[in-house]
């Protein structure tokens, strides 16, 4: 015992010497420019949370976003840029402009509310009386985001002298109204060399994900009114033409491929019951991430609307408002991206942000998630591995005419839905604004390593021209209507 007690003592100082030291914790380093650009944004946050909230109250329906568009245009105007307005026949619409020469990097903006969803930031359902609709999307956070990046973008390049040219594009609608769509057909895209956006989530992402293509329409019955009880063989119900339709359409589901979704609202069925309805209306959608697949159901909803307008003896026709391309995902420019949101990091929530979070969560019933993932950075998904987003985007069309990658980050407490009244409430207060600011900080700084490195551009454009085949030729889903302007009216 003695002995090996011994062998101990002496072989301790071997061990000691033999054992691997701990490393040292290595910061990553940080480009100084990219350290100014997250300092800056830090200290203009309330400036960009009071514009951020401006538009949240303004809260806006698609194309009809004249108060939020014109306060962007006005900040933008004050930072040097030049503004075009009304582009691609849209009063709501811009492009605002800062530098010369290549290459050019786009931003995207958005900042249309949708309908129904007003309330109060507050973490319950409080709603606001005569107000028609709510950022249930956090498009207010979206525009002043991209905004606050590109001035960001705009600083460096007139402190560095750096040839290239920043752009910012005003976008509104995007909920259904597809302005993007038309800002592609107008070629407002042809001379850009990488598009960049960013949109409200409950989590911080960024990697090469893709959505789904959408078409959209509102189809139109007419019929004959008569007096229901009085004469009811005298009418004609637009109504049930819409109700027939609506009926054929659900048996279809059956027949369809099974990740297609359709939707539809009525959205006037009549003024009274005892009136046979002389006019009636119904609001579609068909989403499926294969634009074939749309197009292909799309033709078998006109015919379900044909056949039931024969069968009640009513007239039908239908306006296409809307209609999207998938997203081309973009794992270069993506890899770049993620790698400036690791850096900015999440949402870090103050105690009182906290208890906001906490009683929001409270309203998801068994869908809640950990509100600690305000502050992760999720991991990395290339194309393969990145599922296809439920939702549709008119971004969507804008990445199959130039190379282009996004992010989302927390804005909303985990676990959120978009179009939600918790999703709305958040977009108006500190946790959404808090978001709001990573975007912007990762969206500036992914445009400066483009600016810094031009083969990123180049490898990124190569992938891109890549994915689009030899044969590819752009055509718009919503064809060459122009732009539905009253779709929300």
């Amino acid at each position: 015992m003695k002995k090996q007690f011994l062998a101990i003592i002496l072989l301790a100082p071997m061990l000691a010497v033999a054992q691997p030291k701990a490393k040292k914790a290595v910061t990553p380093t940080v480009d100084p420019d990219k350290k100014t650009i997250i300092t800056n944004l830090d200290s203009r946050f309330q400036e960009y949370a009071g514009i951020s909230k401006q538009i949240w109250n303004f809260a806006e329906l698609g194309y009809q976003e004249e108060k939020s568009s014109a306060l962007l245009e006005e900040q933008l105007k004050k930072e040097g840029f030049d503004v075009q307005t009304g582009v691609a026949g849209i009063p709501t619409a811009f492009v605002a402009t800062y530098g010369s020469g290549k290459p050019v990097i786009g931003i995207l903006g958005e900042y249309d509310a949708l309908p129904g969803l007003a309330t109060e930031a507050k973490p319950e359902f409080t709603p606001i009386a005569g107000q028609k609709g709510g950022h249930g999307c956090g498009h207010n956070l979206f525009g002043t985001a991209s905004m606050a990046a590109a001035v960001q973008v705009k600083d460096w390049l007139k402190k560095s002298g750096h040839a290239g040219t920043i752009k910012i594009y005003g976008c509104p609608a995007e909920e259904g109204g597809s302005a993007k769509v038309y800002m592609v057909r107008e070629g407002l895209f042809k001379d850009v060399d990488v598009v960049l956006h960013w949109h409200p989530g409950a989590q911080n992402a960024a990697d090469a994900g893709t959505s789904l293509a959408n078409k959209n329409a509102k189809f139109r019955f007419k019929g004959i009114a008569a007096h229901a009880a009085a004469s009811p063989e005298r009418g004609r119900s637009a109504l049930d033409g819409v109700e027939a339709m609506d009926y054929m359409v659900n048996m279809m589901r059956e027949h369809i491929p099974s990740d297609t979704r359709i939707h539809y609202v009525i959205t006037k069925g009549g003024e009274a019951p005892n009136v046979v309805p002389a006019n009636a209306e119904v609001y579609y959608y068909v989403r499926n991430k294969d634009r074939a697949v749309v197009q292909s159901v799309w033709k078998r909803i006109e015919n379900a609307a044909e056949g039931a307008a024969k069968g009640t003896g009513t007239q039908v026709t239908w306006e296409v408002l809307g209609g999207v391309y998938d997203l081309l995902p973009n794992v270069t420019l993506a890899e770049v991206m993620h790698q400036n949101l690791q850096t900015v990091g999440g949402v870090n929530y103050t105690p009182e942000e906290t208890e906001f979070a906490k009683k929001i969560s409270e309203t998801f019933g068994d869908q809640k998630v950990p509100i600690e993932n305000a502050a992760k950075v999720k991991d990395f998904r290339d194309a393969s591995e990145s599922a296809t987003s439920g939702g549709s985007t008119d971004v969507g069309d804008v990445s199959w005419a130039v190379p282009t990658v996004g992010l989302s980050t927390a804005t909303w407490v985990p676990g959120s839905s978009a179009h939600s009244w918790q999703s709305t409430a958040a977009s108006g207060m500190t946790i959404g604004q808090k978001g709001m600011i990573v975007a912007a900080k990762t969206l500036a700084m992914t445009a400066l390593d483009l600016f810094k490195t031009p083969t990123l551009i180049e490898k990124a454009t190569a992938e891109w021209k890549q994915k689009l085949g030899p044969d590819f030729k752009y055509e718009a889903l919503l064809g060459d209507r122009k732009p539905a302007l009253d779709y929300r009216k």
